[in-house]
């Protein structure tokens, strides 16, 4: 007899790589035509020209974001264990800063963040300058940093109580409790949604061009206003919607095949 294979939790939707693969395939296919064609069109022969520009400019967008996650993550790990604290006042203060940055606008905090820090710093004799890129990331940091809290936080509470009385009962401290049984544990819960987050800070990333970061957008804005053709001008942000994808899109499905893996196990 055929065993059912279906598994709760399993993506259910079609998958879209092939879709993601044709797309790159006619994208670079086009950037073949367009160098060995005798008479390509000249919106192809522009955006031939300026694909290398808009890769650096990925590659700017996907730094700020790496950044920008990897000081969320410490923050908000240690913004979570502080929710977790007995102490009343100190989980209250952390239930604002949570509530707060999770629900303010990625935008006003990338303004916020660029206005409030000052442009150098003065140390001694020493000026440095204070780059608009740190600014973004440390802007993005906020909202990624109150997330993992709230993740982080959600984890652990989703440990269930009998193993919390287990290890108590065999006289272990509430440190290598937290060490040994339910950080193991958490790391698994929060993989996915801190991946999913990921995903968001980098389509956040975006909006770093407004505040002068040449990043992709800016990158194609400039192409845009120097060859000045509509066509152009279409053909340049769908590449720039296409890179996104493209760098997103397997970040999802990774995050959907752990989701299914965590609700079989």
């Amino acid at each position: 007899m055929a065993h059912d294979t279906h598994h709760p939790g399993a993506v259910q939707d079609a998958p879209l790589w092939p879709w993601l693969a044709a797309a790159v395939t006619t994208l670079l296919g086009l950037a073949a035509w367009t160098q060995f064609s005798a008479n390509p069109p000249v919106a192809l022969q522009q955006l031939a020209k300026w694909l290398p520009t808009l890769l650096l400019g990925l590659g700017a967008n996907i730094g700020i974001s790496v950044l920008a996650m990897a000081l969320g993550t410490v923050a908000g790990l240690l913004i979570g264990a502080l929710s977790l604290s007995t102490m009343a006042p100190l989980r209250g203060a952390t239930r604002v800063y949570v509530q707060v940055f999770r629900n303010a606008p990625v935008l006003v905090l990338v303004y916020f963040s660029t206005y409030v820090f000052p442009f150098e710093l003065q140390l001694h004799h020493w000026r440095l300058p204070f780059p608009d890129w740190i600014k973004v990331v440390l802007g993005l940091a906020l909202p990624a940093s109150a997330n993992v809290a709230e993740i982080f936080r959600g984890a652990v509470q989703s440990i269930p109580s009998a193993q919390w009385e287990a290890a108590q009962s065999l006289a272990l401290s509430r440190r290598d409790i937290f060490r040994l049984v339910v950080l193991p544990q958490c790391v698994r819960r929060m993989l996915p949604p801190w991946m999913n987050l990921y995903a968001s800070i980098t389509m956040a990333t975006s909006l770093a061009s407004l505040v002068g970061v040449h990043d992709v957008v800016d990158a194609a804005q400039i192409a845009s206003n120097t060859v000045s053709r509509t066509d152009f001008t279409v053909l340049i942000y769908a590449t720039l919607l296409l890179l996104f994808f493209a760098y997103c899109y397997p970040i999802a499905r990774a995050t959907q095949a752990l989701e299914a893996r965590h609700a079989r196990h």
